[in-house]
């Protein structure tokens, strides 16, 4: 027979072993590759499952973007530039790329036991900025926290980092449906957060002398290739199939336009429709989704016209409607209408789940 002992990594090789989501930042459902901007106090998703924020006096914009390190096999990766200077970083000020990881989804990892497994980041950074910076795990209500340093020791180069962090053996770790793990890159954060590494009950995020990548317009910090995976060595990326991210993805979020065409455009292309073929005062039928929802979606129907809580009625004009029964599955569509036999109703909708 065949020996394979040795030749795996056993805690990583096999399976999903990347717990993060659109790490090579490949679906971008939401903006379709546009600029998003983060003005002073606002956060929000922005590629598919990364979250970006900005709690500074400054701003940025960021993007899906074709700059990329060489050769490392990543077409895209996930942008911010500064638009708005913030020289001073002060307090409790911060900016960061997170992720929320389901509970479900790092349940092995028996974070809060005796048992806790190590877990290792992995990822590639280009910064226009030198110097120290800070990536963080935590717990939902961030009352747990792990700050690891890396260096980014050229300007405006990529360069690939590996961060080890050892197993929480005490606070509360979801493993339902929830949040079971926030991934943080920190872009800049206040001397509030910043301490020590090794795990804390104490609001510490980041490391002392963390640098601030927002200190001067046009500046760059980019990431890619971002896989977190259990145990204390880093192996080499997990690439799944294009269709396999975007169905993990839809899991949160999900649309039926195209995934170039952003939600509100005016198109007819994958449309809903529904033909009435008696008369009737009112008219209700179910929209599904492909993929099941971690949680009753939050959903949003537009007419192929873009206007937001509307059917479009016979291809002549917007009609609001309202829905009801909302599932991790599908939602029920509801028009009230005095309709005639071939009355018909075309509409395009977004479905949110996020964490």
């Amino acid at each position: 027979g065949i020996t394979l002992a040795g030749q795996f990594n056993s805690a990583s090789s096999f399976g999903y072993k990347n717990r993060i989501i659109n790490g090579a930042m490949v679906i971008d459902q939401r903006n379709a590759g546009a600029s998003v901007t983060r003005a002073s106090s606002t956060s929000g998703y922005s590629l598919d499952r990364w979250n970006i924020s900005n709690l500074t006096g400054g701003t940025y914009t960021a993007q899906q973007s074709t700059d990329v390190p060489t050769n490392a096999g990543f077409s895209y990766s996930l942008k911010a530039t500064v638009t708005v200077a913030d020289t001073s970083i002060t307090t409790t000020e911060n900016a960061a790329f997170f992720q929320p990881i389901e509970g479900y989804n790092i349940a092995d990892l028996r974070f809060g036991y005796s048992n806790a497994s190590s877990v290792t980041l992995s990822f590639w950074v280009k910064s226009t900025v030198t110097g120290t910076f800070s990536c963080c795990l935590t717990n939902s209500d961030n009352s747990r926290a792990n700050p690891q340093s890396f260096t980014i020791n050229s300007s405006n180069t990529w360069e690939q980092k590996t961060i080890t962090f050892a197993g929480d053996t005490s606070g509360t770790w979801l493993t339902t449906n929830g949040i079971g793990l926030f991934v943080y890159v920190w872009l800049a954060a206040g001397p509030t957060y910043q301490g020590s590494t090794g795990w804390n009950g104490s609001s510490i995020y980041a490391i002392t002398g963390q640098a601030n990548a927002m200190s001067t317009i046009g500046n760059v910090f980019a990431i890619t290739g971002v896989q977190l995976e259990k145990g204390s060595t880093a192996t080499s990326f997990d690439y799944r199939p294009y269709g396999t991210e975007l169905a993990l993805c839809q899991r949160y979020f999900e649309k039926s336009y195209n995934i170039g065409t952003v939600a509100g455009t005016s198109t007819n292309t994958n449309k809903g429709s529904y033909v009435t073929a008696t008369g009737n005062t009112f008219w209700r039928w179910t929209q599904n989704y492909k993929v099941s929802k971690r949680e009753n979606a939050t959903f949003t129907i537009y007419s192929t016209t873009g206007a937001s809580g509307n059917v479009r009625l016979n291809n002549a004009s917007d009609l609001a409607v309202t829905t009801e029964d909302a599932g991790e599955n599908a939602i029920a569509i509801y028009v009230s209408r005095n309709a005639t036999v071939g009355d018909f109703f075309w509409w395009q909708w977004t479905a949110s789940a996020e964490l």
